[in-house]
């Protein structure tokens, strides 16, 4: 077993309350009033100091109900006439309030001149009545219409009654606040707006002002995009417009910012410096993002203002070339530009859709056997492009024609001939099968068929002899 520890002892004794010897160095303070001890009353002395507390206040009572009998709150004070000047302290303490026919200056009066009557009458006018409303005005000229009509002899409306009156004062009063507001809220509206156009004027690169990107979902987009003057944006902030509307708002709503503004800006930019900016033809690949918008506001519009250039179809051209669209929309644009009035564009987007080599339906096939047959007897010599586009659709589609179309179009080219052109139609033609055949075995008709089928025997044991040479 291990030794205990012995314990050790302060040899120090502790120090009583009274000494005055201190080991700390931080000063004394004196105690706060929530640390001060207080002293419990007992039950006996808390007792008996309440009932001495409710003596003392029936004898107050008492002598205020033997000074004011009759109950009166606040006893009138005679009026001194004199005005004291100088009083002391006390005089402020002894002040128990003025009375109801007692003036707080004193029986002080100052007098009044005339001007100052003629000022406080316009003030404080006698026959203040209640302030007109606009409801008032509207239902005071109602009655007198209805007067004038009836000395002119016309039955006028029937009166209402005055409840339905003031509901009608009520109605207009509302409309005429939330008119307010409208047009308040429209003017700050509008200053966001033109501080948007401003930003957008110098936009390079960076974040879009949260105002615009809330405008897709305002109800007047249109008038709030058109207060930003879309015409003097920077060729950036046309790229980030088009890519903020085109996704986030419908097909019918982002076809007006296509059709008028997005298509003027581009068609601008490429007369102007002959080609277009890069951010613009940015802007061109996302409007693709909404096919259906795009064919309805940009290659439509161009295609119907029979002032597109050649320049301008090859532009915009490439994006149709690149870009993948739908079928179903790629079909819809062939239909409606097969039956639109001719012109040098029109057969150079069909010859890019043609192109494309999309499964169209036999609707519009029909539909593009019918625009080329529409200049069989026209007398105009067709230019190039109508030519390849013509040729363009014989070598995607030629097995997709009946046996009466094909006979049109050999009767088409006879009229209508290109010395390079027309030789490729042709034989296109000629080496076509018609809709709904089958394709025929093209090694059946080159080669016999005893010659595929047929097996070729051989005896190993009648093997010829092979001379030798000899050593």
């Amino acid at each position: 077993m291990g030794k205990k520890r012995e314990r050790h002892l302060n040899p120090e004794p502790f120090l009583s309350d009274d000494t005055t010897k201190s080991f700390s160095k931080k000063r004394t303070k004196p105690p706060k009033t929530h640390q001060t001890e207080q002293t419990v009353l007992s039950a006996g002395m808390s007792s008996k100091i309440l009932k001495e507390a409710l003596i003392q206040q029936k004898e107050i009572q008492e002598e205020t109900d033997a000074q004011n009998p009759n109950n009166i709150v606040f006893p009138e004070e005679p009026v001194n006439k004199t005005i004291l000047v100088d009083g002391d302290d006390d005089d402020v303490d002894n002040f128990a309030g003025f009375s109801d026919n007692h003036s707080q200056f004193g029986g002080y009066e100052d007098e009044i001149n005339e001007d100052e009557e003629k000022l406080l009458e316009a003030f404080f006018s006698k026959d203040a009545r209640p302030q007109r409303t606009l409801a008032d005005i509207i239902v005071e000229k109602i009655k007198e219409k209805d007067q004038i009509g009836l000395s002119a002899g016309v039955q006028p409306l029937p009166k209402l009654d005055d409840s339905i009156i003031e509901i009608y004062k009520r109605v207009l009063t509302r409309n005429v606040h939330s008119l307010a507001r409208l047009v308040f809220g429209q003017a700050k509206r509008v200053g966001l707006a033109k501080r948007v156009g401003e930003i957008f004027k110098k936009y390079t690169s960076g974040k879009l002002p949260l105002a615009f990107k809330s405008i897709p979902a305002k109800q007047h987009w249109e008038e709030l995009l058109y207060l930003t003057e879309p015409d003097r944006w920077s060729p950036n902030a046309v790229y980030q417009a088009t890519r903020i509307l085109a996704s986030n708002m419908s097909s019918k709503k982002v076809e007006r910012f296509y059709k008028f503004v997005l298509l003027p800006r581009i068609r601008q930019d490429i007369r102007k410096n002959k080609k277009l900016h890069f951010a613009l033809y940015q802007a061109l690949k996302k409007a693709v993002y909404k096919p259906a918008a795009f064919n309805k506001g940009i290659l439509f519009p161009l295609c119907e203002s029979r002032t597109c250039n050649l320049r301008e179809a090859v532009i915009i051209g490439s994006v149709l070339q690149k870009v993948s669209i739908p079928p179903l929309h790629s079909s819809l644009a062939l239909m409606k530009l097969a039956e639109m009035e001719y012109g040098g564009t029109t057969s150079y987007f069909i010859k890019l859709l043609v192109e494309k080599k999309y499964a169209l339906p036999y609707r519009v096939i029909d539909a593009m056997v019918a625009h080329f047959m529409r200049f069989c007897e026209d007398s105009r010599d067709m230019p190039v492009i109508w030519h390849q586009s013509l040729l363009a659709f014989m070598q995607r589609y030629k097995h997709e024609l009946t046996k009466e179309q094909k006979d049109d179009i050999n009767y088409l080219v006879k009229k209508q001939r290109h010395k390079m052109v027309t030789p490729e139609i042709l034989r296109e033609l000629n080496h076509s099968r018609n809709r709904g055949e089958k394709e025929d075995d093209l090694m059946s008709i080159s080669s016999p068929i005893s010659v595929i089928n047929k097996t070729i025997d051989e005896d190993r044991f009648d093997i010829p002899d092979v001379p030798m040479e000899e050593d």
